[in-house]
């Protein structure tokens, strides 16, 4: 049993070129698009964060039910969607501006009542760590399901416009960072967090944490790396035979990390160390295939484990 902790908010994508442009308002957010990849690639999976009574959270909704997400939160709140405003660059990456809202309604009291019994595996990122107070809660929340036997996993995925106090987000961010069993960033993370230190140097650091057993990176066009103590790989892009961008494509390539790792039994404490050279690379090579058909489509639409195994040649 998957549940991902975190936002979930509406993109405005530019439907056209150019900064005057009207802009399509697609389902988002790190966590939310992390959910669904997972079960589109047949995970049980509960999804934790509010959803707005809005048009937006409507559309929110949608969706999370088609892949059969469990949203876990059943009340919807009052507060409006947040918002991220998209704006993408030459090579089609995405920039974001976010207004926040929905995804913030919540209480660690609330949190906790939500998550069901028998989790193994809780996959935080995005927004967790950006408020003291929001911090805490899910700090709580990491907290009970390692006291029940799950792994957390945690996607860093730094929003530097959003972090208002720098001291207070590193604080924060390193606690849930001890808690972690699975790390993923991106390079773009690791330049912000860390720039003095190789990526290697970084993830040896990461590993030296107390639960940390295993750390992915991503490189964009350059493919990834992953690293445990002992071990480490790398493995290059999965190119679908169109691009259109590259919304998602973290939290698609992290899905089917967890996948692989559920798949092949090294989903838990003490087994993820154990990974070895080839295990590492076929796992990125999986992600990597989930990523990549997501960069073939607009917006974050994560593939079927069907459309990954025909890729695949399963």
């Amino acid at each position: 049993m998957f549940v991902v902790g975190g936002e979930s908010l509406v993109d405005l994508v530019p439907a056209g070129p150019g900064a005057a442009a009207e802009r399509q308002p697609i389902a988002g957010g790190s966590p939310f698009n992390c959910a669904i990849a997972l079960a589109k690639l047949g995970n049980w999976t509960g999804f934790l964060c509010p959803i707005s009574t809005d048009a937006f959270g409507d559309m929110l909704l949608a969706p999370l039910a088609e892949a059969g997400v469990n949203v876990l939160i059943k009340s919807r709140v009052d507060a409006p969607t947040t918002r991220a405003i998209v704006t993408f660059n030459e090579k089609m990456q995405a920039t974001y501006v976010f207004e926040r809202g929905a995804e913030r309604a919540f209480t660690g009291d609330s949190l906790l009542a939500a998550l069901p019994a028998g989790v193994r595996v809780l996959q935080l990122g995005g927004f967790v760590p950006i408020e003291p107070e929001d911090a805490a809660a899910w700090f709580a929340v990491a907290e009970k399901a390692i006291a029940g036997g799950a792994v957390v996993t945690m996607d860093i995925n730094v929003r530097p416009l959003l972090v208002t106090n720098e001291a207070a987000y590193r604080n924060q961010l390193s606690h849930l960072l001890d808690l972690a069993h699975v790390i993923k960033l991106s390079d773009e993370d690791h330049a912000w967090l860390e720039p003095d230190l190789s990526l290697e140097d970084y993830a040896a650091k990461l590993l030296a944490r107390p639960n940390c057993e295993l750390v992915v990176i991503t490189l964009g066009e350059a493919g990834s790396m992953a690293f445990t103590r002992s071990a480490s790989a790398t493995a290059p892009i999965y190119s679908s035979p169109v691009f259109v961008d590259t919304v998602g494509a973290g939290d698609s390539l992290m899905a089917g990390v967890l996948t692989f790792l559920s798949e092949h039994h090294a989903l838990a404490a003490g087994k993820l160390s154990q990974l070895v050279q080839p295990d590492l690379k076929a796992m990125l090579a999986f992600g990597a295939v989930v990523a990549g058909i997501n960069c073939g489509r607009k917006g974050c639409k994560p593939p079927t484990r069907a459309e990954v195994d025909a890729v695949l040649g399963k």
